[in-house]
């Protein structure tokens, strides 16, 4: 229980705060799912698609604090590096050159 004026307000902000936190971090899992969805039907067109949407939603989300930087630049890496191992035939391996 707050004691003073402020710090009931302080109580109010943070569970403001945490509420909208909580929605858009269910955005981001609800996106990111609609995006593997696409990738295991096959779908590479809408995988595409769907990968901006997941790229934007987690933009957005680290530039308000929800997640941090790093974390959505990993996101976008590893979503991307799936999208490509769909769509790409694998590479083959190069032997290693003795320097």
């Amino acid at each position: 229980m707050p004691n003073t004026k402020s710090a009931a307000k302080r109580v109010r902000g943070s569970a403001t705060k945490a509420a909208q936190n909580r929605r858009v971090k269910s955005r981001l899992k609800l996106v990111e799912k609609r995006y593997a969805a696409l990738l295991k039907e096959g779908n590479h067109a809408e995988a595409s698609k769907a990968l901006s949407a997941v790229a934007s939603a987690y933009d957005k989300a680290a530039k308000v604090g929800v997640v941090r930087k790093a974390k959505a630049s990993r996101k976008h890496s590893r979503l991307q590096l799936r999208l490509n191992a769909v769509t790409r035939p694998a590479a083959k391996a190069t032997p290693a050159v003795a320097a």
